[in-house]
This record gives C-alpha cells, sequence and structure tokens, in this order.
C-alpha cells in the first residue's frame, strides 16, 4: 500500500510542474486585476530582491548553526534540513510568481519546517556519528627536517649538481 501512494506523489509530480506555470500566469492575472500592472512588476521583483537577500544571509546562518551543534557533538541534520528549506524557500522568492511565493512563506515558518521536517527524518539515513564531538581528523604528516646542506637559499648555492641525482638532465650519449 506504502508503494502505490509513492507511484502517486510521483506521477503527479511532472504534472504539478507542468501546470505551474498556468497557474502562475492566472496569478499574474488575478493579482494584476486588482493592484494594477505596475504594482503586480513590483512586488515580483521585491520578492525576487528578497529572496536572493535571504539565500546570501542564512547561508552563512546555517554553516554556522551547523557548525555549533557538530561542535557540541549533537546531530547537525535538523539544522541542516531546516537550512536546506530555507534555502529553498529564498529559490522560490527569486522564481517570479505569487503561487511559489506563497510556498516559500510557509517554508520560512519553523512551525512548517518542524513539520516537514517530522516527516522527512524518517527517510533520512545517517552516514556517520557526531558523538565524538566533531569531524575526526586524519593525524598530521610527519615533519622533515633538513639540515643547511640540504637546500640551498638563492646565491649560497655553493656546491655542484649532484652527479648521482636521479633528476639531473642526461647529455647525449
Amino acid at each position: 500500500m506504502e508503494t502505490i501512494g509513492q507511484d502517486l506523489r510521483i506521477s503527479l509530480l511532472p504534472l504539478f510542474l507542468l501546470a505551474l506555470p498556468l497557474l502562475e500566469i492566472a496569478g499574474f492575472v488575478i493579482v494584476g486585476r486588482q493592484v494594477g500592472a505596475l504594482a503586480t512588476v513590483g512586488l515580483v521583483l521585491a520578492s525576487s530582491v528578497a529572496g536572493m537577500l535571504l539565500l546570501r544571509h542564512q547561508g552563512f546562518g546555517v554553516m554556522a548553526r551547523v557548525r555549533a551543534e557538530m561542535d557540541a557533538g549533537r546531530d547537525p541534520s535538523r539544522q541542516l534540513a531546516h537550512g536546506a528549506m530555507i534555502v529553498l524557500a529564498a529559490i522560490l522568492l527569486i522564481i517570479p510568481g505569487f503561487i511559489t511565493d506563497i510556498f516559500a512563506i510557509l517554508l520560512l515558518l519553523p512551525m512548517v519546517r518542524d513539520l516537514a521536517w517530522r516527516m522527512l527524518k524518517g527517510r533520512i539515513v545517517l552516514a556517520t556519528d557526531f558523538s565524538t564531538g566533531g569531524f575526526r581528523t586524519r593525524p598530521r604528516d610527519k615533519t622533515i627536517d633538513l639540515d643547511d646542506s640540504d637546500y640551498s637559499r638563492g646565491d649560497d648555492y655553493t656546491r655542484g649538481p649532484d652527479p648521482n641525482s636521479p633528476w639531473r638532465r642526461l647529455k647525449d650519449e
């Protein structure tokens, strides 16, 4: 029974994507009739600018919140999901149209994001363990200590080239 509902949702997605531009055009006509063409264009431009500002501002904020969760040793998946939904809301605001703006405004509400997170949480698989307090790092490479004879500094080069060096140029032999 689960697969039938999932198949239905998948088959409705292309239909929705085809109907969305038509619905947006209808929205433009309805809003334009109520407030005028110039005000409609102004609203569309204002929502696009708001989306760009939101995208710029929230991108850095999401990364800071994810980093704080990881530093505290907690699972950052909720913060990542909320951040992804805010980025999606910003992109929907940038797309011209009032229906996408309504979906964007809904995604900006924390209770809607929490509801969406509760619905999506069971479908997400964690591939790591965040209980160790952040990323695990590899051990650093060993330091190589060189003597004065192991390197040269510009004009100090008094030694000639090593004839046994594999890097020397071979003359015509």
